[in-house]
């Protein structure tokens, strides 16, 4: 597991901004990035997503200003570039995919 200051980057990457003491009083996650609340997970081969961990990111996410959840999952070895994969719910994907098709003329 990597530690906060690497967090900060992922987060400075992305554009997003830290929450201040993220997972401590009333503010959750580590970042918020326009409406969506991020969780940033950085582990070096795998990471298990399973309903307790999406559970706790939504109801963090609802928390905190009724925001869309995001999983930021970075899987990186020294030596190897990062793997960076966005985790979003069911209905925002198809709101992304919708936007994107309409963006870029997509006819279905």
């Amino acid at each position: 597991m990597a530690d906060k200051g690497s967090e900060l980057l992922e987060l400075k990457r992305m554009g997003a901004a830290p929450v201040k003491n993220s997972g401590r009083g009333l503010q959750k996650g580590d970042g918020t990035w326009g409406e969506f609340l991020v969780d940033v997970k950085e582990y070096s081969k795998s990471f298990s997503i399973s309903r307790a961990v999406w559970a706790k990111i939504s109801t963090d996410a609802v928390k905190n200003g009724n925001r869309q959840p995001l999983l930021a999952l970075v899987l990186g070895e020294p030596g190897v570039p990062p793997l960076r994969v966005f985790v979003v719910g069911e209905s925002m994907f198809h709101d992304m995919k919708q936007a994107w098709e309409e963006k870029n003329e997509i006819q279905n």
